[in-house]
């Protein structure tokens, strides 16, 4: 299906782009950009990319569908630095964790080419970065959110969309204001208060005794505080004033904890307890359950 792919970071999620595409046989070639010679290396052996440049001129030649997948703080430097080189049939799109600031930066470097730039977001990860962690399957019925922008053409949405089909993705359709909203709730805010547990606790004098009794509650809650520290640093500035509005309401919900296990209020934090293990549960049941969606399927819409 394509010709040329191009991936601008081939670490977990560009590699993992990578893989599934050439598992799906939907590629002819991949050609990998990124900062570190020695990842780029990594790649080149590893079989993900076919190739790798540190000239833009050179890897956008022909390209049919360019990947960014580096710190979206890295967003506007990067398309300026392929500005010059994007052709009119190629298509541009990003896997940054947010995307207002994103479309911000593509407006602001790309003028009236950001009709070929369509956002997304895929929503999958672990807490292992590099070529080496990229897998061929990571997107495998999980979900990929575009916020298409209003000079998008159908048919490159479409594209893009077929992409993260190709690697096995729901693909779903948000605003950028939606997404970032959601996601500050759901991901942005679990991995802020993961790192400042961890860090809280390596900061104590006895942190070694800790870390010594530390199980599994404490490793599920904590693992993805093993994410990349730099890539999280910019999702947290880019997403500020949403993150904020949901650590806000959360500083307000411990408030009320405190209050109640103050007060001895055995009745009142069990009534906090039960409501989350409600709906924890009926979250996982519905995550359980859901069927893979076909790859063919159309886009579902999200609001």
């Amino acid at each position: 299906m394509f010709g040329k792919v191009v991936i601008v970071g081939v670490g977990l999620i560009g590699g993992s782009f990578a893989l599934a595409l050439k598992g799906a046989g939907a590629v002819r070639e991949v050609v990998g950009m990124g900062r570190s010679p020695e990842a780029m290396a990594r790649a080149l052996e590893l079989g993900i990319v076919d190739s790798v440049t540190d000239a833009p001129e050179v890897a956008m030649q022909g390209a049919d569908l360019v990947l960014l997948a580096a710190p979206v703080a890295q967003t506007g430097p990067i398309l300026q630095a392929l500005l010059p080189y994007i052709e009119p049939g190629t298509v541009i799109t990003d896997a940054g964790s947010t995307k207002s600031d994103v479309v911000a930066s593509a407006r602001a470097v790309l003028g009236a080419r950001v009709k070929q730039f369509v956002p997304g977001h895929p929503i999958a990860g672990r807490e292992s970065n590099g070529p080496d962690a990229a897998l061929a399957d990571l997107y495998h019925g999980k979900k990929t959110v575009l916020t298409p922008l209003p000079e998008n053409a159908p048919g490159d949405v479409g594209l893009v969309a077929a992409a993260w089909r190709l690697c096995g993705a729901n693909v779903h359709t948000l605003t950028p204001e939606q997404h970032d909203g959601v996601f500050a709730a759901v991901s942005h805010l679990p991995h802020l208060l993961a790192f400042a547990l961890v860090d809280d606790i390596a900061n104590k004098p006895h942190a070694d005794l800790l870390f010594g009794y530390a199980a599994s509650g404490f490793r599920d809650f904590t693992r993805i505080a093993g994410s990349s520290p730099e890539m999280w640093r910019d999702i947290s500035l880019a997403n500020r004033g949403a993150l904020l509005t949901e650590l806000d309401a959360y500083l307000a919900q411990l408030t009320v904890l405190r209050a109640r296990l103050a007060a001895n209020d055995g009745p009142g934090l069990e009534a906090i307890y039960t409501n989350a293990q409600r709906a924890r549960r009926a979250w996982s049941e519905a995550i359980e359950t859901a069927e893979p969606q076909p790859a063919s399927a159309p886009n579902q819409e999200i609001t």
